[in-house]
């Protein structure tokens, strides 16, 4: 992830909500958030501070769980949706939302003539444009928005190479085409299609699609006399400078009762894997199997490719089997995921045993709001110590060395993966064909929707390439 001043302003806010929240006087002050964050007579990043705080405004909705889209009275106060997070039983339904006031409305067309243009006599984007949408006026080309086609003719044959393509970021990176404009020229997400992968809330450049978040609800159980323990998916180790024990030391010190790997659920995923590839690939009539431990992925094949569908393992994630099994153990606890990944907290929504989903950069906003310095927290070492096979499921690669490791020498040697790293337009395309046309010597494909694994995910802290080493580091320390 590229530092920028979006994100900057995100984890400004969610660390003065974590704040407000754990120190009780988030409904007292949540309304004065927007106007000390852009007061009378300061920098706006906006036409004026009324709409940088009205944005705000919206921003700090999501942090409290509530989706832009459902706002029934613009009058209605901060510290009212304050009082109903704090108040709800369950958990908000909702992943995501798109500010539309924040949206730009990104151009409709996506190619724009620079002042390059030459005005050429042989004028080549004119003759092979396909709808007549370009013309030449006062020496240059222009083209026509409302004839347009996004063809791209044009830039090809330009020999100036003054055409060029201007992305949509939202849509262009959407690999499913979840996102599209409205009338209006705003945005917005078809659910129908959405897989929860997070990449659009990544790339937009003004922070319009953001998550719906469940932080206070986590810090009212935090504060509260019930149980609550933090499961943190291995990918969170490579977010800090500090080894595990220390950043497991730092949740503790925010208030979680005790800390679990979800390695450990991995183990199980792997050994479940195992079986399942022997029985149908080695032992069956299968010709490939693929991975379920990716929600975003598993999310794509249900809404996009059903045909996949019987080609998917049927194991739960590492998330699931780690939250069952301290669900048998303590029934009447909260569970709360720490998470790299927007599409866990879709998965957690229809997961029994799962509460809530804190994200790697919420974790890192809570810290700071309580002023804890991971380096500094006393060493915490979880009751039960995860496999070297369960930690590396974060990163690309890791899946298919795991299932290695519950698998007989002689049917280690009849695994041939392939892994998709990174759910995109082109990987989309070669799955869809892998349905009647299995490509040769593959007959495991572990597939991931982020870049690199876990590490690679939209709420992560570290850079990816980073993070990877550090976990693989990690790995190897233990003898297990």
């Amino acid at each position: 992830m590229v530092d920028n001043n979006a994100i900057r302003i995100k984890r400004e806010l969610i660390t003065k909500i974590s704040q407000l929240a754990f120190e009780g006087r988030l409904v007292e002050e949540i309304d004065k958030v927007p106007i000390e964050k852009f007061p009378k007579g300061g920098i706006s990043t906006r036409c004026c501070v009324y709409k940088s705080r009205a944005i705000t405004k919206y921003r700090i909705m999501a942090l409290l769980g509530f989706r832009v889209e459902d706002e029934e009275d613009e009058l209605k106060a901060l510290s009212e949706y304050a009082k109903e997070g704090l108040d709800r039983q369950n958990v908000s339904p909702h992943v995501l939302t798109v500010i539309d006031e924040a949206c730009s409305a990104c151009v409709r067309v996506n190619y724009f003539v620079t002042n390059a243009c030459k005005g050429c006599l042989a004028r080549p984007c004119v003759i092979n444009c396909p709808k007549g949408a370009i013309e030449i006026r006062d020496g240059q080309a222009h083209i026509n928005p409302d004839k347009c086609v996004n063809c791209g003719l044009c830039m090809k044959v330009c020999p100036y190479h003054a055409i060029i393509y201007v992305p949509v970021p939202c849509e262009d990176i959407c690999p499913v085409g979840a996102i599209s404009k409205d009338e209006t020229g705003k945005e917005h997400i078809d659910y129908e299609k959405c897989i929860y992968c997070g990449k659009c809330m990544v790339v937009c450049p003004f922070s319009a699609i953001v998550e719906c978040s469940q932080l206070i609800d986590v810090i009212k159980h935090l504060k509260s006399d019930r149980k609550v323990i933090a499961l943190f998916a291995p990918a969170l180790v490579g977010q800090f400078q500090s080894p595990m024990e220390k950043i497991a030391g730092a949740i503790i010190e925010l208030g979680f009762d005790d800390v679990y790997e979800v390695a450990l659920g991995a183990e199980v995923t792997a050994h479940n894997e195992a079986i399942e590839f022997k029985e149908k690939i080695l032992e069956g009539e299968n010709r490939f199997m693929t991975s379920s431990c990716c929600p975003a992925y598993v999310e794509m094949v249900k809404k996009h490719i059903p045909e996949l569908k019987s080609f998917v393992s049927t194991t739960r994630s590492p998330m699931h089997y780690t939250a069952q099994m301290l669900r048998e153990n303590f029934p009447n606890a909260i569970l709360v995921f720490i998470s790299p990944c927007v599409a866990k907290r879709n998965e957690a929504l229809n997961d029994e045993y799962v509460d809530y989903v804190v994200s790697f950069e919420e974790l890192g906003c809570m810290f700071i709001a309580k002023g804890i310095d991971v380096d500094s927290a006393e060493e915490y070492v979880p009751k039960q110590r995860a496999y070297k096979s369960g930690r590396g499921f974060p990163v690309i690669g890791g899946v298919s060395e795991a299932l290695k490791y519950y698998l007989s020498d002689d049917d280690k040697q009849k695994l041939s993966p392939m892994t998709i790293d990174g759910i995109n337009k082109k990987s989309i395309n070669l799955l869809k064909s892998m349905v009647n046309r299995p490509l040769p010597n593959v007959n495991f494909v572990e597939a991931m929707a982020c870049e690199g694994g876990c590490v690679g995910g939209p709420t992560v802290i570290s850079l990816p390439k980073i993070a990877s080493s550090k976990i693989k580091r990690w790995i190897e320390s233990n003898n297990k």
